[in-house]
């Protein structure tokens, strides 16, 4: 498996390769026309300038006599001048030889055919690499014979080559430059990413004490600090399940307890024993019954939700409907707990879609909730109401109320303020759970002494 710096790297350099061998191309070509393009122009000029002063006298004499004017006033240090026949066949040149040669190479032939021609290769003669322009002269309507001016390429051609060379160690300069310069870029870039990786491989291993550092203000400082935040709420969340499952674990001790030592208890006295005694224990054994029965329901709710697999039978109904049901079931505990229970209900009706036992689920929550934690002497208030498009539920008593350090915490799974009363912690988390469900929300409010007040809203619907 490649690394990312090796990725890096192979991708920086391919790019500086790519970038060098372009503007290399761009730049020998440049140089090359340049020199060579020069080097045509500049005996092309020559040529057409002979060609301007001297074709009138040329095309009136014979190819002798052409050979001997060319001698005497056309030969130019620095060009080699042939004069050819109509053939191509050299019958003499600037040196004053006329050597057996025949030449047949591009610019003659054009030449022949009555046109300027031009030609680079080696000469078939005298064997180096030469440019030439090849003329032709005209009796009336017809070639009679050929001016070919040449010129040696070979300081050209070892100039070229020089800077040729010289682009090229400078490319490969630039190439093992940006090589060394990529190795140290993506060495820095990764760097950070091996810590996080060896971070989250110890968090991975359960060592929640380790952190990522965040070296700089970028996307990877951005990901330490949020890797370093996932394993803050990994750990709050973990510790919070420890104490959850500690805590649930005496909430069913505790029940279990009860009721085994009282069916003891039961099971040896005789039955002319006092009746109430066994009243007592019937009836201890029914509450921590429901107790766990309780407990055990808010476990499975919980594993629904948890799994998204909590099915709602949902229904059109008045809101206040449920309301009332819950309040008049639970009226009864005013006698026992010494708490009033006020109820306020708006206009009816206020329809909602829901699903009924649901709603009377929470309700029954967030009311059993208010009469645990307020003391006799207290008030429960409900209230319905319509807000715009909610009906809105609230519940508010005169209790202990919540610390504000525990408030934006209570509807957290596992989550148990610090109220010396018991329960799963499950309670409010899965109230807000089947509220939000209804696309409904549920906001608590409170103040350590003063009382806490639970806000249910649930979207109306204006269908028939």
């Amino acid at each position: 498996m490649k690394s990312v710096q090796t990725r890096m790297v192979w991708s920086y350099l391919l790019l500086i390769v790519l970038v060098v061998g372009v503007l290399g191309g761009v730049f020998a070509t440049f140089m090359w026309n340049y020199y060579y393009g020069s080097a045509h122009s500049s005996i092309k000029q020559r040529a057409e300038s002979a060609l301007t002063l001297h074709s009138r006298s040329l095309s009136s004499l014979s190819i002798q006599d052409q050979a001997d004017y060319m001698l005497q006033y056309m030969v130019e240090g620095g060009t080699r001048l042939q004069l050819l026949d109509s053939a191509g066949q050299i019958r003499m040149d600037s040196d004053g030889f006329a050597a057996d040669v025949r030449y047949m190479t591009g610019d003659v032939r054009a030449a022949a055919g009555g046109l300027t021609g031009s030609w680079r290769g080696v000469d078939p003669y005298y064997g180096e690499r030469v440019i030439s322009i090849t003329i032709p002269i005209w009796n009336k309507t017809r070639v009679v014979s050929m001016l070919r001016y040449s010129a040696s390429l070979k300081q050209v051609d070892e100039m070229v080559s020089l800077l040729i060379r010289m682009a090229a160690v400078v490319g490969i300069g630039v190439v093992l430059l940006f090589l060394g310069l990529s190795l140290f870029l993506a060495q820095r870039i990764v760097r950070p990413i091996r810590e996080l990786t060896r971070a989250a491989r110890y968090m991975a291993e359960g060592d929640w004490t380790r952190r990522a550092l965040r070296r700089n203000d970028d996307e990877i400082g951005q990901l330490a600090e949020t890797l370093n935040t996932m394993v803050m709420e990994l750990s709050k969340r973990e510790k919070l399940k420890n104490d959850f499952i500690s805590s649930i674990s005496h909430e069913l001790r505790t029940p279990l307890t009860s009721i085994k030592g009282w069916s003891e208890t039961l099971k040896e006295s005789e039955p002319s024993e006092d009746k109430e005694e066994v009243k007592l224990g019937l009836s201890i054994i029914s509450k921590e019954t429901e107790r766990l029965s309780g407990l055990v329901e808010d476990l499975l709710d919980f594993s629904k939700l948890s799994a998204r697999t909590m099915e709602l039978h949902t229904e059109m109904l008045d809101f206040n409907g449920p309301v009332k049901e819950t309040v008049s079931q639970l009226a009864v505990r005013e006698e026992q707990t010494k708490v009033r229970l006020l109820a306020a209900y708006g206009k009816s009706p206020m329809l909602v879609r829901g699903d009924a036992n649901r709603l009377k689920q929470v309700m029954i929550n967030l009311i059993d909730n208010a009469f645990k934690f307020t003391p006799a002497g207290g008030t429960i208030r409900i209230a319905t109401g319509i807000e715009r498009e909610y009906a809105w539920l609230s519940v508010a008593d005169t209790g202990c109320g919540i610390e504000a350090e525990d408030l934006p915490h209570v509807t957290e799974k596992f989550y148990k303020a610090n109220t010396g009363q018991g329960g799963s912690g499950l309670g409010l988390a899965i109230c807000k759970e089947i509220i939000e469900l209804h696309g409904g929300q549920l906001v608590v409010d409170s103040e350590r002494g003063a009382g806490t007040i639970v806000t249910i809203r649930m979207p109306i619907t204006h269908e028939a």
